[in-house]
């Protein structure tokens, strides 16, 4: 055994120790938000998934116990306050005293701009958006009143970047989110909340398989250095990062990308 090892294993586990955390993952039973979960679970944290979906938060859960973690199921309604102040409330009753928030709610539509109806933009705004925000308020007003350290990492878009074509609302959406995040990474820097952005690129998921055409990912793929689409256990390293006090404890109002390389493709 290199004498080194055992030392450097240590560090390792002291700069990303996230044993003992809690985290409440909104939107938990989606496809990307799922795969963050269990990547938390293996590094120790408790997980509470949030969403309405309890058909597929069975199959989550399972997976989360497959590796060795420890999750709850909690239904949520981003759209509601109330709701959402419940989920802090039964949260802390099932795991205990909160340390993380990712968000991760979002829906999608490939409408033509000229044909996006308002009651189409209101409600992804209302999802992407404004749930977003009112979780923010719930959470960061928990963190405070506790007086607790706190990590939100809120869910943006490369399309909330540089605007997509196909995805208006949802690239308008998630710009916001990335402003809401900047400001609110300035507000709360002061009482150790941080908040940042987890930006990813192009993954097939839910809301975007429907516009993955053939042409469309002929062309993604071309402005993709990397050559292909992103997997969803790509974004766990860097979602380790932004939730660790000790190894992203100066990390807040960031956008962090994975992108395999898009954003800085050119010609």
């Amino acid at each position: 055994m290199n004498p080194a090892s055992e030392p450097t294993r240590h560090y390792l586990e002291e700069l990303f120790d996230l044993r003992g955390k809690v985290a409440v993952i909104i939107g938990g039973t989606g496809e990307l938000c799922s795969h963050l979960a269990t990547g938390l679970a293996r590094a120790g944290v408790q997980i509470v998934l949030a969403g309405r979906d309890r058909e597929k938060a069975t199959a989550r859960l399972a997976a989360i116990s497959r590796a060795g973690g420890s999750a709850w199921f909690l239904e949520v309604d981003v759209a509601s306050r109330a709701s959402i102040d419940a989920l802090i409330t039964h949260s802390v009753e099932k795991a205990g005293p909160l340390d993380i928030l990712i968000n991760g709610a979002g829906v999608n539509s490939a409408t033509p701009f000229l044909d996006i109806s308002e009651q189409e933009m209101q409600n992804i705004m209302d999802i992407n958006f404004y749930g977003t925000l009112r979780a923010c308020q719930a959470f960061g007003a928990y963190f405070q009143d506790h007086g607790r350290p706190g990590s939100i990492i809120n869910l943006g878009s490369i399309s909330g970047l540089n605007p997509l074509s196909r995805v208006f609302t949802y690239s308008a959406s998630k710009a916001a989110v990335h402003n809401l995040s900047k400001n609110l990474a300035r507000e709360w820097a002061s009482q150790n909340i941080r908040v940042n952005t987890l930006v990813p690129g192009f993954f097939p998921a839910e809301q975007n398989r429907k516009i993955l055409d053939a042409s469309r990912t002929k062309d993604i793929l071309s402005k993709t250095p990397a050559g292909r689409f992103g997997d969803p256990d790509d974004l766990i390293g860097a979602t380790l990062l932004l939730a660790s006090q000790k190894a992203g404890g100066f990390l807040t109002g960031h956008e962090l990308i994975v992108d395999g390389g898009f954003q800085s493709m050119s010609i």
